[in-house]
């Protein structure tokens, strides 16, 4: 047998293909069958039983062992529920976690760019703008929606500082404002490693809350959606396609 997908002789793009992330929630649903499946756990055997009962098809025991034991296979569904929602609990509480250390890094590096234009604005004529959007992001606390954009937009003030810094050289031989720097490098690769942390479990979220039937059904009725995880802007994307030497 062939093999169905073949890199030597299979077709192939030689355009290349761009991917994006969608940024849209879906939200978790059941339909019938779902339902239909919780209530034969609770019945099936229990029917069974009485039919059994009714018609002496089995002794008697029997009959009423399957009459009386037959709903543990709901008893049992209702507990792995309750453990599924906790463990989705769980996972939230981690996604949240994975998010706060992406804010501490966040909140780290506009310390260190405050400290940059603090020293930069004194020797050379820095941009309002740029003073008044380190002040829009010393609080380093973001919401899911802003976290992505409040990083891409400290990475463009410090390549807005990196630019005055090529124009007047005598700035990066300061060892104050070169150690700032590092400092900012160092933050931005944390950044990088947090976010695919954060990335990682936001996976692991969208798997689970599909995983039928217990999680599915309690994710559900939950009202859960999956999560959108870090993207890069179409700047960033641009940028890394582009000619750097």
């Amino acid at each position: 047998m062939a093999n169905e997908l073949d890199e030597v002789t299979g077709p192939v793009d030689q355009a290349g293909r761009d991917v994006n992330v969608i940024n849209k929630q879906i939200p978790v649903q059941i339909g019938t069958g779902s339902l239909l499946f919780e209530i034969a756990l609770w019945t099936v055997i229990p029917l069974i039983g009485a039919v059994a009962l009714l018609t002496d098809a089995l002794p008697r025991n029997y009959s009423l062992g399957l009459l009386v034991l037959g709903a543990l296979p709901g008893v049992a569904f209702q507990f792995m529920k309750v453990f599924a929602l906790a463990n989705l609990r769980k996972l939230q509480q981690k996604i949240q976690a994975d998010a706060s250390q992406i804010d501490n890094y966040l909140e780290q590096r506009v310390v260190v760019l405050n400290n940059v234009v603090g020293l930069v604005a004194k020797a050379i004529d820095l941009d309002k703008d740029v003073m008044k959007s380190v002040a829009a992001y010393r609080s380093g606390h973001h919401a899911d929606a802003e976290r992505n954009q409040a990083s891409q937009k400290i990475d463009g003030i410090f390549s807005r500082i990196n630019l005055a810094c090529e124009a007047y050289p005598e700035l990066k031989a300061q060892a104050v404002i070169a150690d700032a720097m590092r400092q900012n490098s160092y933050l931005q690769k944390e950044v990088t490693a947090a976010r695919t942390l954060y990335n990682d479990t936001v996976g692991m979220w969208n798997q689970d809350i599909f995983a039928w039937p217990t999680r599915q059904i309690v994710a559900a009725r939950a009202g859960y959606t999956t999560r959108i995880p870090f993207t890069a802007s179409a700047e960033t994307k641009a940028a890394a396609r582009s000619v750097f030497f």
